[in-house]
């Protein structure tokens, strides 16, 4: 199957992309990216050694990108990283919290007056 073409209609909607497929990279190239990605969040470069850990499937370096996202605020962003991970201990509790707020809204709606 062709995975670019397939998703080329979603290039300008800022999501990502996660299949299955491999990498394609060598043991070697992922530990050097590895490394390079952590050089870059030990510098404060988050966007940088995300894109590299994505990359390279890296799930500890994903799921730190993720506590970045959270301590920032940014759950979505946070849920993001910790999902393609996969680390379901960190993704849960954030679904929940994000099903709570949902649940909320919707009751909120139910419960005002009608215009």
């Amino acid at each position: 199957m062709d995975y670019k073409k397939v998703f080329d209609k979603f290039k300008d909607q800022g999501f990502f992309v996660k299949t299955s497929a491999k990498t394609g990279l060598d043991g070697a190239v992922k530990v050097s990216l590895n490394r390079r990605g952590n050089i870059l969040f030990n510098q404060g470069d988050i966007e940088g050694a995300r894109r590299i850990f994505i990359t390279t499937g890296y799930s500890d370096g994903l799921c730190r990108i993720g506590d970045y996202y959270k301590s920032k605020g940014r759950l979505l962003d946070a849920l993001k990283m910790y999902w393609i991970a996969p680390d379901h201990s960190k993704s849960e509790p954030i679904i929940i919290h994000l099903s709570e707020i949902i649940k909320s809204l919707i009751n909120e709606k139910e419960d005002s007056p009608n215009d």
